[in-house]
């Protein structure tokens, strides 16, 4: 995780004003919606430090405001204290997130302001981290309710997108056992763009081939998407219905998995537990990319047999979502005191979040390109409830309240005091 992080300290081609541009012609008008929501700020100066809030299990309870979630973020607004929400959820449009937020808390908030584990995917549509630009290539999209993940990529400006129930309706022989969810893929699936790999047919032009696998949202079907998604790693070229003849050659890099033009995939969170309406935490996206990886490492041999799974993972701890959240937190800075004003150098950022395996592990091992220093809050009042936490926070507290104030103590906050 260290090396990933010295890595992404030279990490230059994050373009969050060009993502704002594309989620805003594709229904996301982030920056006109910040820039009238701020207005009623008008804040003569912005402050050296800012916070940055995980949502579940900080702010909201399953759908449920925390009680002293309005009051923290309330404080903030009403003294031009930026904050940004970073959340490893998803699974719907920024647009369509934020406003169910803002009306649970009861806060006024923007899209400007939040950044879900997918929202850097917008990137790729116009290319980046070695990827070739992907807005007119055929992605496969998983995870998440009926289509809806798919709907979000287009908003990013994809324009090539299926889903798992796309390709189960054109063949459900793909995966045998489909039969009791065919009324819901039947609800949502759309005709594939080219027809699937006939064995006794051509395959290189005429037929289904995939570019990239993203993992938007955790899957509701992780039979079929596990067979997809390796269907399309074992494939020649991405055609979904080849195999490669290179899987398994000892002669090659990976033992030759991976090495045939196959689809990169993408994880946008690697949670394994989050905090649910249950009264104990749920596995996550985190655990389908384990089952995953369990399933690979029984069809290839694994790392025991020098076989790693190559994968991008976004969303925490990771840094590169930290560094893209940053950037997006500088811009909200400016955007608070106007084209006129130049904000302070930012020093200090408070992560305050309820799982120590992503918000504190994240805030602990990010190195901050800009030199700001990012320091890890623990609340108790979502995935962590007590006891000796995998990562240590620079503190713990009880909730997001408590965590504002702490801040705002450590940073030397002194008027008004944090208690108005």
């Amino acid at each position: 995780m260290a090396a990933l992080n010295r890595y992404w300290r030279n990490f230059h081609h994050l373009d969050v004003p060009r993502t704002i541009q594309s989620l805003s012609r594709h229904g996301l008008p982030a920056v006109k919606q910040s820039q009238r929501f701020l207005r009623t700020l008008q804040p003569s100066s912005t402050t050296d430090f800012a916070f940055a809030f995980d949502i579940d299990g900080v702010l909201l309870r399953s759908s449920k405001a925390l009680t002293r979630a309005k009051k923290a973020l309330s404080y903030l607004q009403k003294n031009g204290i930026p904050f940004i929400l970073l959340t490893n959820g998803g699974g719907k449009h920024e647009l369509e997130r934020v406003a169910e937020l803002s009306k649970r808390i009861e806060v006024p908030l923007d899209t400007g302001l939040f950044v879900q584990s997918h929202t850097p995917f917008a990137e790729l549509v116009h290319g980046g981290n070695g990827q070739k630009a992907l807005k007119d290539r055929c992605i496969l999209v998983t995870g998440g309710d009926g289509d809806k993940c798919r709907k979000v990529a287009e908003k990013y400006g994809f324009t090539n997108v299926i889903t798992p129930g796309d390709v189960i309706i054109a063949d459900p022989h793909i995966w045998p056992f489909s039969q009791n969810f065919a009324s819901y893929y039947q609800s949502h699936a759309r005709p594939l763009p080219k027809p699937l790999h006939d064995p006794q047919g051509l395959y290189h032009t005429t037929t289904l081939k995939v570019d990239a696998i993203f993992v938007f949202n955790d899957p509701r079907d992780w039979a079929l998407d596990t067979q997809l998604i390796l269907d399309l790693l074992l494939s020649n070229h991405g055609y979904l219905g080849t195999r490669s003849r290179l899987n398994g050659n000892p002669d090659l890099p990976n033992r030759g998995y991976q090495q045939d033009g196959q689809p990169p995939l993408y994880f946008s969170n690697p949670d394994l537990l989050w905090a649910a309406a249950y009264h104990e935490p749920r596995l996550g996206q985190g655990g389908f990319r384990e089952a995953f990886e369990g399933v690979w490492r029984a069809i290839t041999g694994g790392e025991e047999k020098g076989v790693k799974l190559q994968k991008q993972m976004y969303g925490k701890p990771y840094g590169i979502t930290y560094a893209f959240a940053e950037k997006k937190l500088e811009l909200h800075r400016q955007e608070i005191l106007g084209s006129s004003k130049k904000p302070p150098k930012l020093k200090k950022v408070y992560m305050v979040g309820d799982n120590p395996e992503s918000d504190i592990r994240g805030a602990n091992e990010y190195r901050s390109a800009q030199g700001s220093e990012w320091q890890s809050i623990l609340v108790r009042t979502g995935v962590y409830s007590g006891g000796e936490p995998a990562w240590q926070p620079t503190v713990c507290v009880e909730d997001v309240w408590d965590a504002v104030q702490w801040g705002l103590k450590s940073s030397g906050w002194s008027s008004p005091h944090p208690s108005d």
